[in-house]
């Protein structure tokens, strides 16, 4: 239930602040926020990360397609277990699938959060696709140095 809930949360809110920046942003524009190394910067990303392959993006969401059914494959075989991986899961696929419909309805991705002073623009799926694998690498490394007697059961 934990994947299913953390997927829906993420999809609602990354098509959300989405549909909010394209209605109430002019592309290219820039607006400050409450931190100093973070602004709003409305962009449409037509490849992938820092946007690398311009203009093959609707490859990426055939991709996204893929991923999203391996993942559905590997929890339906008992796989993916535990609350850490299901949220890890959960915020990788709501991410995949955020941007994928980006992708599909649009041909590209609407990115607007920019950290730093050169860093790369995103969206709230980048964000949430970022936070499952860092999800993931946490799982491995408790599983790693948990005794053998526990391992996969986190």
């Amino acid at each position: 239930m934990l994947f299913y809930l953390v997927a829906a949360i993420v999809l609602i809110l990354d098509q959300t602040t989405k549909w909010i920046v394209r209605t109430h942003m002019e592309l290219g524009e820039i607006l400050p926020s409450w931190s100093p190394h973070m602004r709003f910067e409305y962009y449409e990303n037509s490849g992938a990360a820092f946007s690398s392959f311009q203009g093959y993006g609707k490859y990426f969401a055939i991709v996204a397609v893929v991923f999203v059914a391996v993942i559905l494959y590997y929890r339906r075989q008992g796989a993916i277990r535990g609350p850490l991986l299901e949220a890890a899961s959960g915020f990788l696929v709501g991410g995949a699938v955020g941007n994928g419909i980006d992708r599909v309805i649009y041909h590209q991705v609407t990115d607007f959060l920019v950290f730093g002073s050169r860093g790369g623009i995103m969206n709230l799926a980048d964000l949430a696709i970022n936070a499952g694998g860092i999800l993931i690498l946490v799982y491995l490394l408790l599983d790693y140095f948990r005794p053998k007697t526990a391992r996969g059961r986190l």
